[in-house]
Formats: C-alpha cells, structure tokens, sequence
C-alpha cells in the first residue's frame, strides 16, 4: 500500500466534500435544526413523562401531592366521554374528577397503572378517589402505534426510494441520456412514481399481514378504506421525494433534504406517543405533514371503524399535497 497515494486520495475526497456547499451546509445546519426543534417543542421546567386529563379543578386538600409531582402535564378536561376516548386510545394516561373523587385509567396502559400507584400513595386519604372503569374497547400500546410503525416505514421507502434514486441517476447520467429519446419529464416521473406505489404497497400488505398473524391487533374498518388511505399517503409522500430530486445534484445534498422532510415527520406526527399535550404551534404545523393525515385515518379505520366519510378530511389534504408536490416537482425537473 502506498501512502502517497492514499494520502492524495485522502485529501481529494476532504476538499471534494468542503468544496460541496450545499452538503457542508446540511451537514452542519440539519442537526443544530433538529435540537433546536425539539428544544422548543418539549420546553419546560422537565419532560413530560404522562398527561392526566383534569375534570374540575384541582383541591390539594383531596389529591395531596399528587398535582404537585414532576413530570406529570394535567390538561383541563371539558368533555368526559371524549376523554375517556383518548384514555382507550393512549392520548391520555388518565382522567381524574376532583369534584366527585373519580379517576380513570386504561388496564392495558403502563403509565396509567403507574398514575394510578401514583395518585393513592400521594392522596390523603385513598378511599376519596374511587377507580372507574373505562367502557368500551381497551387499546393496548402495541395496536395504537402500529398504524404509525407501518405508517413510517412507508414514508422512509417512498422518500429515500423516489427522492435518492433519481438524483443517482442524474448524477451517474442516465438522465442526460433519457433526454435524447422522446420521453417526456411527465413520462418519466409518473412511470418512476407507479413503480414504486406497487412496490411498496405490495411491501406494506406482507408486513401488515404478518404482524397481524403474529400480533392478532384489532380491525375494525373496511380493508379497502386502509387500502385506499395507504395508496394516497404513498402518492403525497413519494411527490415529496420528487419534489426534492427536481433539481438537486449532489446524494449528499438530497440525503440532508430528506432528512429534513422525515425525521421531524417521525417524532411529530404521532408515531410514538399522541401529541396531546404538545405546543399548540406544533399541533398546528403537524397538520401540514403528510404522514400526519396517514397515520390519522390509518387509526380510524383500524382502531374505530371509521367509514369513508369519517376519513374524507384526511384523504382530502393527503390529495391536495401530492397534486401540489406533483405539479412543483414536474415543472421544476431538469434532466441534468
């Protein structure tokens, strides 16, 4: 091995890198980015580790330490029956009526027994709350956050597959060369698009139907409903790969571009843990992902049997964003 050589191929590679600005720039600004997001989104005096729903108004002399614990965010509750939803759902650990000494939590939710240890030992006297039982379908964790993890999976292969490959190919010039037949930029992009929609549809329905084998989560709603939200979630997210590869030119540069797109989209769209709770500016803006609108319908329909009507608003938006998506990456692509 010679060291020379090594050395020279060594420090091409570090002026290559420095001298692409637009990587160097992603590479420094994405995660600065990132931590300053979640700075802001989970800025307080701690991390919120549950949220407890409040019916009524908080009497120390009743509840004893219990509404001074750290890591606890109490929400004012106005609709009980819509809060004992969100305790089914997971969006709440708990829903606690001071006035009449009540509180609910879900038996199948690992916060809510810990709140429920909680609130007893923090009480006065424990025999003021009584424990109520939640009606209706319990929830476990693992079926509310699998239309999320199905959800997720879809949007890294529609992004990265749509996205990345067609800067590969500008880069490797197999664009230029496509630019001497008659194909037209509309052809080519819808012809990329189709083939990755079947691809990862047919990816989605192996993995939904061997963790329902395994799993044995609840569905409620109508398979083609879930079929059809999946099929438009992909067309909006795959639009957003297109509308990055448009005209970017560096695999490093579009890889910071995608990153941009779906990591935010991962932790702030409800794949994990429900946004209850959050700032109000960042319920507002996850409204205008679209794995958001996904993950939404896809959990009506899976966990509450929710109709077409039901998920219309969401296929509405999701419709509205590839159309967009579509239309700025068609007339903003280059060949080269």
């Amino acid at each position: 091995m010679s060291f020379k050589r090594f050395w020279a191929l060594f420090a091409c590679r570090n002026l290559e890198f420095v001298r692409d600005r637009s990587s160097l720039s992603w590479n420094l600004l994405f995660p600065l980015s990132l931590i300053a997001g979640f700075a802001f989104a989970f800025s307080g005096p701690g991390l919120t580790l549950y949220k407890v729903g409040v019916l009524g108004t908080a009497d120390a002399s009743t509840t004893g330490e219990f509404f001074q614990t750290r890591y606890i965010r109490f929400l004012p509750v106005v609709d009980l029956p819509s809060a004992l939803t969100k305790v089914e759902r997971h969006q709440l650990d708990m829903v606690i009526d001071t006035a009449r000494g009540r509180y609910w939590v879900n038996e199948e939710s690992p916060q809510g027994y810990v709140l429920d240890r909680v609130l007893r030992s923090a009480s006065t006297d424990p025999a003021v709350f009584s424990k109520q039982t939640v009606n209706g379908r319990l929830i476990r964790y693992v079926d509310w956050v699998l239309p999320g993890v199905l959800a997720m999976n879809m949007m890294f292969s529609c992004l990265f597959g749509v996205g990345y490959v067609i800067v590969r190919y500008r880069k490797n010039g197999t664009l230029k060369r496509l630019r001497a037949t008659p194909l037209t930029p509309l052809e080519f992009l819808s012809a990329q698009l189709a083939s990755r929609l079947w691809l990862i549809l047919g990816s989605t329905v192996l993995v939904f139907a061997g963790t329902h084998w395994v799993i044995r989560f609840p569905m409620h709603g109508s398979y083609l409903n879930l079929f059809i939200v999946f099929a438009l979630g992909a067309t909006s997210l795959m639009s957003l790969g297109l509308l990055v590869a448009a005209r970017t030119t560096s695999e490093e540069f579009a890889a910071g571009l995608l990153n941009v797109m779906s990591w935010p989209m991962t932790f702030l769209s409800g794949v994990w843990f429900s946004l209850e709770g959050v700032h109000p500016f960042l319920q507002k803006a996850a409204q205008l992902a679209p794995l958001t609108h996904i993950i939404d319908a896809a959990r009506a329909v899976m966990l509450d049997g929710a109709g077409f009507a039901e998920i219309s608003g969401h296929l509405l938006a999701l419709a509205a964003m590839s159309a967009i998506a579509m239309g700025l990456g068609v007339w903003l692509f280059r060949w080269d």
